[in-house]
């Protein structure tokens, strides 16, 4: 099962400084047909404004997973913990018993990122946040773990459920191939350029919704950066 979410189609909401997009059910938009995927909660593709952001405000028992398409994210949080993300890099914030952070464009340009919430495996753990560097061309022509909580998934940051967030670049006409374990489902995004898979045309910053599949065949239409979700 291959189910394709366009971009046009998904939850949008914007203000003067926020323009996201939401491809699961969140805050004002509500669809009950989309409510997640397995555990993965949230997938919001945010566009944040130059000198703006998400103030302090907290979470709990989520894993919270930002990948960074273009600009930088500033973070701060009550833990003590501050850093900058930068394009094509990741940060993870597993909330746990609770943190409060904020989030914020110090940037002059806009800041274009992908906010993904999983729900934890186990809740009541000790909150943590991390980010790091994953140069893009560790990721060209094949996917690399981002973010995971499965065995064997290297340099990963570590997250809170056996789930694993992947990402790779792929020029024109390149192509990955990935493999589903029985019972286990993915959800795949193209951030700037259509790519086919399984032979069906998927358009840039769609969602694509797996299940049931032995093997995903993935080839761009152009160069592009692939974000896959891979929960049980």
């Amino acid at each position: 099962m291959i189910d394709i979410r366009p971009f046009e189609g998904l939850g949008h909401f914007k203000n003067e400084w926020l323009d996201t997009r939401h491809h699961f059910s969140f805050d004002t938009y509500m669809d009950r047909e989309r409510m997640g995927w397995g555990p993965l909660r949230v997938w919001n593709d945010d566009l944040i404004a130059p000198g703006t952001g998400f103030g302090m405000h907290g979470h709990h028992d989520m894993e919270i997973i930002t990948y960074v398409r273009e600009g930088a994210i500033s973070h701060r949080d009550n833990l003590g913990n501050e850093g900058r993300t930068v394009a094509g890099d990741v940060q993870v914030m597993s909330a746990g018993t609770g943190i409060m952070h904020a989030e914020f464009n110090q940037g002059r340009e806009p800041v274009l990122l992908f906010q993904i919430w999983i729900m934890p495996n186990r809740q009541g753990i000790k909150p943590r946040w991390e980010t790091r560097a994953f140069p893009r061309e560790a990721r060209h022509g094949k996917l690399l773990a981002l973010a995971s909580g499965r065995e064997g998934d290297g340099d990963a940051i570590p997250i809170q459920q056996d789930a694993a967030i992947l990402g790779a670049s792929l020029a024109a006409g390149e192509r990955v191939t990935y493999g589903l374990e029985p019972g286990r489902r993915v959800y795949v995004v193209p951030t700037v350029a259509a790519v086919t898979i399984n032979g069906i045309e998927v358009p840039p910053r769609a969602g694509v919704a797996i299940a049931a599949e032995q093997m995903l065949d993935i080839t761009a239409k152009a160069p592009t950066e692939l974000i896959v979700a891979d929960v049980p």
